[in-house]
């Protein structure tokens, strides 16, 4: 099987690495920025374009990994080329639609890896959910071979069912992050080393693999210690942004378990 991925961003660079290691021909790479472009190609040994006009027809599957706003807009340009009718077209977002694609082609579908990405930071493919959808049975079985080609964990997954599923990784995810981003802050303003809390990062994480958030809550909150939050609230006082944050959190805990 050969595949041209449409994008060279966060997405696209681990999908493309992770296709080449598996042995799976990524036959082209296009970016609007033909650096992005070459860079994962001379890695991993593919043709490049910055020109969606000049868009090789030789792959089975083209891969679309790019901005949410842009897909509809790549879609329109890639089906001017009319080698790419009979194609698989599939997007990799997590919050849009397969049917955004409907109107261009009638083979497509979404390849959702359900994880953060980041260039030069490494990720376990062989552990990320694949979530894969399309209208066709055909073009599914497809695109469940492909997933299963580099990940152990391919799923069959409803628009529906990826748009909740995209809200809830926002939530692990981005919420979690910037809230370490909060308290790496507070360390900073107050001289101390955001290493230290590391630790305890780790293990909070590592808790989630053992048992259901639900019985792994602790803190003042999930005891109802309103002394502390008192004390928290009021030392928060320098950080007004973080002080809300920080009771609405924590009223939101008290619900939870009250």
């Amino acid at each position: 099987m050969k595949v041209t991925l449409i994008g060279a961003g966060n997405v696209g660079y681990h999908l493309g690495q992770r296709l080449y290691i598996k042995k799976i021909k990524v036959q082209q790479i296009y970016s609007r920025k033909l650096s992005n472009a070459a860079e994962l190609a001379k890695a991993i040994k593919a043709k490049t374009t910055n020109d969606l006009s000049k868009i090789d027809s030789s792959a089975e599957v083209y891969i679309i990994a790019v901005k949410d706003d842009a897909i509809a807009e790549v879609a329109a340009q890639l089906s001017k080329n009319k080698q790419l009718s009979k194609k698989i077209i599939v997007h990799t977002s997590g919050s849009v639609s397969g049917k955004v694609l409907s109107d261009y082609f009638s083979n497509y579908g979404v390849f959702y890896p359900l994880q953060t990405f980041t260039k030069g930071q490494h990720v376990y493919f062989k552990n990320i959910p694949i979530c894969v959808d399309a209208k066709k049975e055909k073009t599914q079985k497809r695109l469940l071979k492909l997933g299963k080609a580099i990940s152990k964990d391919v799923r069959l997954i409803s628009d529906k069912e990826r748009a909740v599923l995209h809200v809830a990784a926002v939530v692990v995810n981005n919420f979690t992050n910037h809230l370490f981003h909060v308290g790496a802050t507070i360390c900073a303003k107050e001289g101390l080393d955001f290493d230290i809390l590391k630790p305890l990062i780790q293990e909070t994480a590592e808790k989630l693999l053992r048992k259901s958030p639900y019985d792994m809550q602790t803190g003042p909150a999930r005891r109802g210690d309103q002394q502390t939050i008192k004390k928290h609230t009021d030392y928060l006082k320098k950080f007004p942004k973080y002080q809300s944050l920080y009771t609405l959190l924590s009223e939101s805990i008290t619900n939870t378990y009250s």
